[in-house]
């Protein structure tokens, strides 16, 4: 697709998005597995259900706009991706792990909000009001799972790994 345009970038964004979330739904499982901590397991089981919700959202923009969703392979997705299982396959003490694996899921979630963002602003430009608000909404959940990592980062996680 060419880039000549605001309606093809958006689309390019959200085809980008879509990719990365479908990379997601089969990542956080492992990742949720992976985890030590029962309320770590638990935040990213709740972001799975989450990452469902946001697919179907996307899916929908789609639908509205009459466009396919295929693309190519987020590419950025499949690095962050990457790079978590390698520190799941890590060997070490399960506290530092958890930490580990809150950054891993804290750096997915800055992607992403990075790319909802300006798709979100794309729609607006665009007059898409529907897809504005529904990339809103996925916006205000990615930022909501992060600052629960962060939490859970701050009040438990880094503090056991610390020792």
């Amino acid at each position: 697709m060419k880039l000549d345009s605001l309606e093809n970038l958006f689309l390019h964004e959200i085809r980008d998005l879509l990719s990365a979330e479908k990379q997601l739904l089969k990542a956080l499982p492992k990742m949720a597995k992976a985890a030590s901590s029962e309320n770590l397991k638990a935040a990213i089981e709740s972001h799975l259900e989450e990452t469902k919700m946001q697919v179907e959202r996307l899916e929908q923009i789609f639908e509205e706009l009459g466009k396919s969703p295929r693309g190519p392979q987020c590419k950025a997705m499949a690095g962050l991706v990457e790079e978590a299982q390698e520190l799941i396959d890590e060997e070490g003490e399960e506290s530092v792990k958890d930490a580990a694996l809150i950054g891993s899921a804290q750096r997915v979630e800055h992607y992403e909000m990075a790319g909802y963002g300006c798709a979100r602003t794309y729609a607006e430009m665009l007059g898409m009001t529907n897809a504005a608000e529904l990339l809103q909404q996925t916006l205000d959940e990615e930022k909501a799972a992060d600052e629960k990592l962060n939490s859970l980062a701050l009040s438990e996680i880094n503090q056991q790994a610390q020792g």
